[in-house]
C-alpha cells in the first residue's frame, strides 16, 4: 500500500538535543535511555534507542537528532519511550543516528 501524502504530513519528525543518556540493562538488545530536548513547546522526551554499536553514552550528550513525537507512548520493559529516534539500520543491524546537517533550533519539523 502507498503512503499518501496526508500520511506523511501526519507523521511529525522533529530535531532534538540528547541531554542525558544511561545504561538500559533490562533491554532485550544492547541499547540506551535517552532524553532529549525538543525546544519549548514539546519539551523533553525520553526514549531507548539501540545505538550502542556506533555511539558511546560520552558521544552522544549535546548531539542533535531526528525523531517522531507524535506516536504513542510505548513501554519497553521497564521504561516508557515517548519518542521514537530514527536512524539508518546497517546490514549488520547496527543503527547510524538520522541528524541535520548543522545546528539548528530544537524542536523544529523535517519536511
Amino acid at each position: 500500500m502507498d503512503l499518501t501524502w496526508n500520511d506523511f504530513e501526519r507523521v511529525e519528525m522533529r530535531v532534538g538535543t540528547i541531554t542525558a543518556v544511561s545504561d538500559f540493562p533490562e533491554a532485550r538488545k544492547p541499547a540506551y535511555q535517552l532524553t532529549i530536548d525538543f525546544g519549548p513547546a514539546i519539551g523533553p522526551r525520553k526514549s531507548s534507542a539501540q545505538i550502542t554499536a556506533h555511539y558511546g553514552k560520552e558521544d552522544l550528550i549535546g548531539r542533535q537528532i531526528v525523531a517522531v513525537v507524535n506516536f504513542p507512548k510505548k513501554q519497553v520493559g521497564p521504561f516508557m519511550s515517548e519518542c521514537l529516534v530514527l536512524g539508518a539500520v546497517e546490514t549488520d543491524g547496527a543503527v547510524v543516528l538520522l541528524h541535520p546537517g548543522q545546528p539548528v533550533e530544537n524542536g523544529l519539523r523535517i519536511a
